[in-house]
């Protein structure tokens, strides 16, 4: 697999599974407008574009540093999606009401800036990224063009799918149940569980 769709795949992982992030893009573009749903995207995108570039050039330090460790990396990053994956599965099945602060914000500029900032606090976000990079064995030897093919692939994948649950906000409105968000989450959830598995077979 080409660094870039890796990137896609990785990209499509962190943001499939619908979280506090997800249903307040969801709920903005319900309650205000499908522009400020897509400005709310953008700025979780932008999040996951960041920290993907971060694990991409941390990740790559670390294989110098380290060297060559054959499939240990593949076990650690697979071992670490399946945790992610199972309390993300665990949250989605316990989810409550979502605080509706986020979506009351002004502009689209404004909008934006909170998603790119609730996103960016989010610890999980990175590990998941160097997880994926180092599971798959990317930042061995990884050349500057396959690291940027990796982030942008990441990138877009992600902006896509936050620009479609804005869309599905819009377009839905009311009609998306707790149980419809509940069952989403755990669907994304399962695509980070197929990606471990991708992982640890390749370390074996």
């Amino acid at each position: 697999m080409s660094a870039f769709w890796s990137g896609v795949v990785a990209g499509y992982g962190i943001a499939v599974p619908v979280g506090a992030i997800a249903i307040l893009i969801i709920e903005t573009s319900m309650r205000s407008s499908l522009r400020k749903g897509l400005a709310a995207g953008a700025g979780a995108a932008t999040a996951d574009f960041v920290y993907a570039t971060a694990a991409v050039l941390g990740g790559a330090g670390i294989a110098a540093a380290v060297g060559d460790t054959g499939s240990v990396f593949n076990y650690i990053g697979g071992a670490l999606l399946v945790v992610m994956a199972i309390l993300g599965i665990r949250r989605a099945l316990q989810a409550g009401p979502v605080s509706r602060q986020a979506g009351k914000q002004g502009g689209m500029a404004a909008t934006y800036a909170a998603f790119l900032g609730l996103t960016l606090v989010n610890p999980a976000t990175v590990i998941y990224f160097v997880a994926v990079v180092m599971g798959l064995g990317l930042a061995a030897g990884m050349t500057p063009v396959q690291g940027a093919s990796f982030v942008v692939g990441a990138g877009l994948a992600s902006l896509s799918w936050q620009w479609l649950l804005a869309w599905a906000g819009s377009s839905l409105g009311a009609r998306l149940t707790g149980s419809s968000r509940k069952w989403i989450g755990v669907a994304g959830n399962l695509v980070v569980l197929a990606l471990a598995a991708v992982i640890f077979l390749g370390g074996s």
